[in-house]
């Protein structure tokens, strides 16, 4: 913690670096992080907002280097965070309104940000048990979808997500940004179709297969009592005949009107909520 000084007022934390120029080092490697490969080269990704930079520390993640507006010095919370930080040997950087809004490429920037290591988590390290559901993700290509798929997952008590072949980037800014936080509290996979059809054939997981041409109501399939797995396509193409063959179900969502096809976030998350319906206490549901 920053500790307080005479007068109660926190003190402030040592070891932060005063930046106002956009062609620092530093501020360029944090830049950097926009591009997919950078963010791959150095495992790492940006996340913006201090709930969201709360949130994660509370969820035991790290900072490696924490970012915030000059404006925010002496705040408790901050001071709190940036001590934490430096504790755990990450670099604290407080910046000019300027360096902010290059950084997160907004005009009303954020007035916290931090880079965090990612985590992703094997198909093998996965342990089901009898009231896990997962999604699997076919080759998603929106950003603001997959993060929208996060954050209902995280709403719904899912167990994780796993991304398929060439599903986006989780860590991308527009992805990270649409989780609102719930990037920190969901477990990511990533994997092959093969290495998905590898392991949901040993796993003993019902996996059901969102599909046009599916059979099956969605609503009458009993998920109760064993894990599951839904598997959700890609957003023009569907679920190819490869994972297709690879489903225990195959089902659909009833339409009535013109629309030939849902979102995929929204069709994920009615999915999501019946196959956890048995499990949810609406009792306990915010107002």
């Amino acid at each position: 913690m920053s500790g307080t000084g005479p007068s109660g007022a926190p003190q402030r934390v040592g070891q932060v670096k005063e930046i106002t120029s956009l062609s620092n080092p530093v501020i360029k490697d944090i830049r950097a992080l926009s591009m997919k490969k950078h963010r791959d080269e150095t495992r790492s990704f940006l996340a913006e907002g201090l709930k969201l930079v709360i949130d994660a520390i509370d969820l035991g993640w790290v900072i490696r280097t924490l970012i915030y507006a000059k404006a925010q010095r002496g705040k408790p919370q901050v001071e709190a965070i940036a001590a934490l930080t430096v504790a755990r040997g990450g670099l604290v950087l407080e910046v000019s309104e300027k360096v902010l809004t290059a950084i997160t490429r907004r005009d009303n920037p954020q007035a916290v940000i931090a880079v965090f290591e990612q985590k992703l988590t094997s198909l093998e390290a996965i342990e089901l048990r009898p009231d896990d559901t997962w999604i699997a993700l076919d080759r998603v290509r929106d950003p603001g979808n997959l993060g929208t798929i996060i954050r209902t997952a995280d709403a719904v008590g899912a167990a994780g997500v796993m991304l398929i072949d060439d599903t986006v980037d989780p860590f991308s800014t527009e992805t990270v940004r649409a989780t609102m936080g719930s990037i920190f509290a969901t477990p990511l996979v990533r994997a092959t179709s093969g290495q998905f059809l590898d392991w949901s054939a040993r796993a003993g997981a019902l996996v059901v297969g969102s599909h046009l041409k599916g059979s099956v109501d969605y609503r009458t399939i009993d998920y109760r009592g064993r894990p599951v797995v839904l598997l959700m396509g890609n957003e023009q193409a569907g679920l190819p005949e490869q994972l297709a063959t690879g489903c225990g179900q195959l089902a659909r969502i009833p339409q009535a009107g013109r629309a030939d096809s849902l979102n995929l976030a929204i069709a994920t998350g009615i999915m999501l909520y019946e196959a956890r319906r048995h499990l949810l206490d609406l009792g306990e549901a915010a107002p």
